[in-house]
């Protein structure tokens, strides 16, 4: 079995593959001061609990937006597993060419999705990740990432007009069902969420221009990519296993090259 780990600002996802299968999925807060101690008993506690045995983790990979998070992560995964874990970064074979300015600025979990997306759809396409930020990678038919996107996340919009405004409330995420909003809680709703479906087709539709390529895939992964695919035709996929479907892609061209 591998386990397979992505990192991200907000949330730390853990999954388990038995060959091609994904047989459990959890996801924990991430917190820079947890040591290593902490981290592997919380893992194993969920493996447990799922009647998965620690000794059937033959092998790990880590993709990580959080530096400060790894040193107690790897050492995690090293004391109760016993297994040095794939770090997905510069040297990582992934079966694409990142071609952008400064490909070490790319964040692993981006390439993670595009490994994805393009393992599947082949290119050109679009990922938009619905993470803490909200991103918008091109990858051509050649499989080359040259361009990128960034927003703020739509939680992270919400949670900035609670917090910097004394009388707007903090809501749920959740399309009213006008936009023509009657008071405070549908008007916040309306504005966040149709707002954030006009800026995600804005974008698709801007890159497509641009690209001179109208014939794109876009593809959405992130906790809240559901409630914007649902919503627009400008993405043609949600999927929520896109980065661990990345992982395992990664994981198995490593370890075959080894």
């Amino acid at each position: 079995m591998i386990l397979v780990v992505d990192i991200g600002n907000t949330n730390i996802v853990v999954g388990v593959y038995d060959d091609d299968n994904i047989v459990g999925s959890w996801r924990m807060v991430t917190r820079s001061e947890k040591t290593s101690d902490e981290y592997g008993i919380f893992i194993l506690n969920l493996l447990n609990y799922n009647n998965i045995s620690q000794k059937d983790i033959k092998s790990a990979i880590v993709s990580s937006v959080v530096p400060n998070v790894m040193h107690s992560f790897e050492n995690a995964l090293k004391k109760y597993f016993k297994i040095e874990p794939i770090i997905v970064g510069p040297g990582t074979k992934t079966g694409i060419t990142i071609s952008t300015d400064n490909p070490r600025e790319v964040g692993a979990d981006r390439i993670v999705g595009l490994v994805a997306a393009y393992h599947m759809y082949g290119g050109p396409l679009i990922v938009i990740d619905f993470g803490t930020a909200t991103t918008y990678d091109v990858l051509t038919d050649k499989g080359e990432f040259k361009y990128g996107i960034t927003s703020p996340g739509i939680q992270i919009s919400a949670d900035a007009l609670w917090q910097k405004t004394a009388q707007l409330p903090s809501v749920e995420l959740k399309k009213p069902s006008s936009i023509l909003a009657k008071n405070t809680i549908t008007s916040i709703q309306a504005g966040l969420v149709y707002g954030y479906i006009g800026q995600v087709e804005y974008i698709v539709n801007k890159i497509k221009e641009e690209m001179h390529i109208e014939d794109m895939k876009v593809v959405a992964t992130g906790g809240l990519g559901r409630l914007m695919a649902d919503e627009t035709q400008a993405i043609d996929v949600y999927d929520s296993q896109l980065l661990f479907k990345g992982l395992k892609i990664i994981h198995d061209k490593n370890i075959k090259s080894n």
